[in-house]
């Protein structure tokens, strides 16, 4: 079933979203892969505050490539979400709702998800030229010596995706 819905995102937009729904998202998301990450966890294990606030939010695993002129990002293909295992129960307890990426999550992830009723989409890898046509904006907002792996905030618009694991743990890559 199609679905549109908004970001950052509500808990019953959460709550309406079933393993293998195809979603559109519209509106502000976030990047952060690895380094980003490993920082993010750091500031929080000094109880410092993050760049920016996960609650109600989704993170894109992508780094994207250079943009072509006249283009706002370069290739924005998702990157192996279990690369982010260790660091996203922790981002779920404190308010991350959404994950998009490629690839299986660990059985502690999906048990944070059902426990935090978020949801783990995925994009499909090998389409990141057309993913990017859903990018309106991309800007850099923290760790910027970090290259690729800075973190962005995006505006996007009917960003394609597909719902793998939803908030009540039901997983599309054990259900087909």
């Amino acid at each position: 079933m199609d679905q549109y819905i908004s970001a950052p995102m509500r808990d019953e937009d959460v709550r309406a979203l079933r393993a293998g729904d195809y979603v559109y998202i519209t509106g502000t998301i976030y990047t952060a892969r690895d380094a980003a990450h490993k920082r993010m966890d750091e500031a929080l294990q000094k109880g410092e505050k993050l760049p920016v606030d996960l609650k109600g939010n989704i993170i894109y695993y992508m780094g994207p490539s250079p943009a072509r002129e006249g283009r706002v990002i370069g290739s924005a293909g998702p990157t192996t979400s279990s690369r982010m295992d260790k660091y996203t129960p922790g981002f779920l307890d404190i308010g991350l709702k959404g994950m998009i990426g490629k690839g299986r999550r660990s059985a502690e992830v999906i048990d944070s998800i059902v426990k935090n009723k978020a949801v783990y989409f995925a994009a499909v890898g090998g389409a990141g030229a057309l993913l990017s046509r859903s990018i309106k904006s991309s800007k850099i907002i923290a760790y910027e010596d970090l290259g690729t792996e800075a973190i962005r905030e995006l505006e996007v618009n009917n960003f394609p995706v597909i719902v793998v694991i939803d908030s009540e743990g039901n997983n599309l890559y054990e259900l087909h």
